[in-house]
């Protein structure tokens, strides 16, 4: 299994990501989709476990129209003002387009099944790749303002996989209800709620991490892409 940095080719231009492969070399896609903190250790810690289990792992640079190259981490106010900063000035639309490129990109480098997975902002956009792109499976982990893109449920034509914090800052109660409620009628849609979990409780080293709660999310997700992808 190795890491490297590689560029994908967007509509708009080049954009950098971090490839891991594993040892084999060859396995479906997988890409990996940031928090508001870029592409930093946690995200690339992300993509090589993945690749550890067999998959080749790609987290884009999906702020680069902002600000390329961002790594922050979740350690500092002055950090998460920045985090902020970029997420308020993020476009979710060409984000989108982004993880299209990069679904793309590992299309044409051999994998045949590409999948999605994203965490924060990367759950809200994994939510959008699974109704805008031709990913073959995704997966959000806490995902914010899904409540107000349940228009967009209509257009999901492969599986989904939501993984929801019952006690989220950023989804009130109200609106995991709106969520659940707008997704039930679509049967390629799984929504898991783990009741007492706050943001990011599958961040490692974050301040909301919980062990056995990231473990029973993250061994459904790995069950729910070897259904989906293998």
């Amino acid at each position: 299994m190795t890491g490297k940095d590689v560029t994908i080719s967007t509509p708009d231009g080049s954009m950098s990501g971090y490839l891991a492969e594993p040892s084999s070399g060859h396995g479906p896609g997988l890409v990996v989709i940031q928090e508001i903190f870029g592409v930093n250790k946690v995200m690339r810690d992300l993509a090589d476990g993945f690749a550890a289990r067999g998959y080749r792992a790609l987290v884009p640079d999906l702020f680069w129209r902002i600000q390329p190259g961002v790594q922050l981490t979740d350690k500092t106010k002055a950090e998460w003002d920045k985090a902020f900063e970029l997420m308020n000035a993020f476009n979710a639309q060409t984000g989108v387009a982004d993880i299209q490129a990069s679904i793309t990109y590992l299309r044409s480098h051999g994998a045949t099944k590409v999948g999605a997975v994203g965490y924060c902002l990367g759950g809200m956009l994994a939510y959008l790749t699974a109704a805008r792109t031709d990913a073959d499976a995704s997966v959000g982990y806490y995902g914010v303002n899904i409540q107000t893109m349940l228009g967009e449920a209509a257009n999901i034509r492969k599986p989904l996989m939501l993984h929801i914090a019952g006690r989220d800052g950023f989804t009130p109660p109200e609106a995991q209800k709106q969520i659940v409620y707008g997704l039930k009628s679509n049967a390629l849609v799984t929504v898991h709620t783990y009741p007492e979990m706050d943001h990011a409780f599958a961040r490692v080293g974050g301040e909301h991490y919980d062990h056995a709660n990231a473990e029973l999310a993250n061994g459904r997700t790995a069950t729910f892409f070897r259904q989906h992808l293998s």
